[in-house]
């Protein structure tokens, strides 16, 4: 394929991912009540522990403006049209990258990108139950006689980045074995990577998720090592079966073809 012939199977990829978000955040605008109550349930969790010790404390979840819940809501079924909607982006993503594999590798590679869905959805649930602990640990440092008003707006953006920063951060096996299987990275490679890749987990645990306690670093740094981790134990087993493969293919090559 020519390049202007990639830019346009990316352009219909992305307008195909584009077109299933925006259909699945309107059907997820008529339950926009049970939508918004589940995005409040970490808040809800957060004040609870907060007040249970100390109980002077007063942190109030507000909406400034009168245009303001309405956005929110709107931005609410947004975010869930993107993770609900994961199946359908995260398939276009991977028929994008599939015509350079060749054909019988795709069916083995299948399966790891088939499993990008599970991975992305786990790092999203992860996040949500880790946020009450994370709010908690930051809106305990308010103290009695000071109102902290959490405005709607910013703690929806604080959820959606904790859940797509895990989610996201979780698919790091998946591309660490599609970059195998398309010959890009070897297993020897990652191996020697290891330290460095740990290491950088947790700097990225560190800066990207937007609380700054210990806990929500670790909670994504750990899982994110171990995933590496198991990537490279899959990459070294495709390298081996690569390896077993190439002087049978060399050989049928090099048998020259009976003449009559």
């Amino acid at each position: 394929m020519s390049i202007w012939d990639h830019l346009r199977e990316l352009r219909y990829r992305l307008t195909i991912a584009v077109i299933a978000v925006v259909v699945v955040s309107v059907l997820s605008a008529i339950f926009f009540r049970e939508l918004y109550a589940l995005v409040a349930y970490p808040y809800n969790q957060a004040a609870e522990m907060v007040l249970a010790d100390n109980p002077g404390a007063d942190i109030s979840l507000v909406n400034s403006g009168i245009a303001a819940p309405f956005l929110l809501v709107l931005r609410i079924c947004g975010f869930a049209g993107l993770i609900l909607s994961a199946p359908i982006w995260l398939y276009q993503l991977w028929a994008f990258i599939a015509p350079a594999l060749l054909a019988r590798e795709k069916k083995w590679a299948l399966a790891f990108i088939g499993s990008a869905t599970p991975l992305f959805l786990g790092g999203v649930g992860l996040a949500y139950l880790l946020m009450p602990t994370a709010m908690a640990v930051m809106l305990g440092f308010t103290v009695d006689g000071t109102t902290n008003l959490i405005d709607g707006s910013d703690y929806l953006g604080f959820v959606m980045q904790m859940m797509v920063v895990f989610g996201v951060a979780f698919l790091l096996p998946v591309v660490v074995v599609a970059l195998n299987i398309m010959g890009i990275v070897k297993a020897t490679q990652l191996s020697q990577a290891r330290t460095i890749v740990i290491f950088g987990s947790f700097v990225v645990g560190a800066v990207a998720t937007p609380s700054t306690d210990p806990f929500s670093m670790l909670a994504l740094a750990v899982p994110l090592s171990l995933l590496f981790v198991l990537a490279e134990i899959i990459c070294h087993a495709n390298d081996r079966r690569r390896a077993r493969r190439r002087p049978a293919e060399e050989a049928a090559v090099g048998t020259p073809e009976l003449t009559s």
